[in-house]
């Protein structure tokens, strides 16, 4: 069974390669639609997440609009993402603009810069983060993903993603090879860090109801010396999209390391803004908000990690 479901996947992803981009923009927008219809249970979640977060300020009406138009996009980039998957930047020219790169070069050494961690989120056609390595060659390009359930499926789109040059990291297997991986220099690494983190994560304020959010942005910044910004894509037209970067998030104040709580309160400021901005472009079918209880032993190490002393940063080879 797994060889034919491989085989399925397999040709329709041929099948959405061979597809002009903005066909394939309008042949996702269509699935979405008709998935916003057919998936109950996520309608309900988004209806539900949006009416939350969004209710004072948008009528029942204009909820139910933005819901339509969410999983529209979501249609879109998912499908887009596996004709983008396999293009270079060169080849985006014209359908990707990237805003504010060079900041991660400011004080610092072009030719040898700081590495950088990125808290970035599920806006738009994310996958396209992966493509900042190609437009800055002084860094090397890297994030960490989820395995899907099917191993078939997973190598098929793992095998679609490499092909930009990122490097990808299973989350719960390769923590050991990221950090072997990780250097000071030259190292641009994207977390995403807009979804719920489960009952180790930070207690936090998310578009004015607390969440489990994740610590590791702020964790991997003060641990290994580096910068932190956040980072977002919207879209701006049918298959089109810019990328920007936020302004830099300090992880110290005068020569002491911020509280990681602190820290990461400002990377969801920074999503937050970016989805009053445009409330259709985010992932609002996952349950940010859970209801869950959050472990208190978990928050403590997060509190203690933060007012320790950095690890030494990892010698570079070469």
């Amino acid at each position: 069974m797994n060889w034919l479901v491989y085989i399925l996947v397999a040709a329709l992803v041929r099948f959405i390669q061979a597809l002009p981009l903005t066909a394939v923009a309008r042949l996702g927008r269509a699935g979405g639609a008709l998935a916003f219809w057919l998936d109950g249970r996520h309608r309900r979640v988004a209806l539900q997440n949006m009416t939350a977060a969004l209710g004072a300020e948008r009528t029942p009406s204009e909820i139910q609009a933005l819901a339509r138009e969410n999983f529209r996009r979501i249609g879109e980039n998912y499908c887009c993402a596996v004709k983008t998957a396999t293009m270079t930047y060169e080849q985006l020219r014209g359908r990707v603009e990237f805003i504010s790169l060079p900041k991660f070069l400011e004080g610092t050494t072009p030719e040898r810069p700081q590495s950088v961690i990125v808290a970035i989120g599920h806006f738009g056609n994310f996958e396209l983060y992966a493509l900042c390595g190609q437009i800055l060659p002084q860094f090397q390009s890297a994030t960490t993903y989820r395995s899907l359930g099917h191993p078939s499926l997973d190598r098929i789109l793992l095998g679609m993603r490499i092909q930009s040059g990122c490097l990808y990291f299973e989350r719960r297997k390769d923590t050991a090879a990221l950090k072997a991986a990780f250097r000071p220099h030259g190292f641009m690494l994207g977390l995403l860090s807009d979804q719920n983190a489960g009952p180790g994560g930070l207690r936090l304020p998310f578009l004015g109801r607390d969440c489990s959010t994740s610590a590791a942005p702020a964790l991997f910044a003060l641990r290994y010396h580096c910068r932190l910004f956040t980072g977002a894509c919207f879209r701006i037209g049918l298959g089109r999209w810019r990328v920007e970067v936020g302004d830099e998030i300090p992880t110290s104040a005068a020569g002491v390391p911020r509280p990681v709580e602190s820290i990461m309160q400002e990377v969801n400021t920074a999503f937050e803004t970016a989805v009053r901005r445009d409330p259709a472009n985010w992932f609002w079918v996952h349950n940010r908000w859970k209801q869950r209880d959050f472990n208190a032993k978990s928050h403590r190490r997060h509190t203690a990690a933060a007012v320790a002393p950095p690890a030494p940063t990892p010698r570079e080879e070469g």
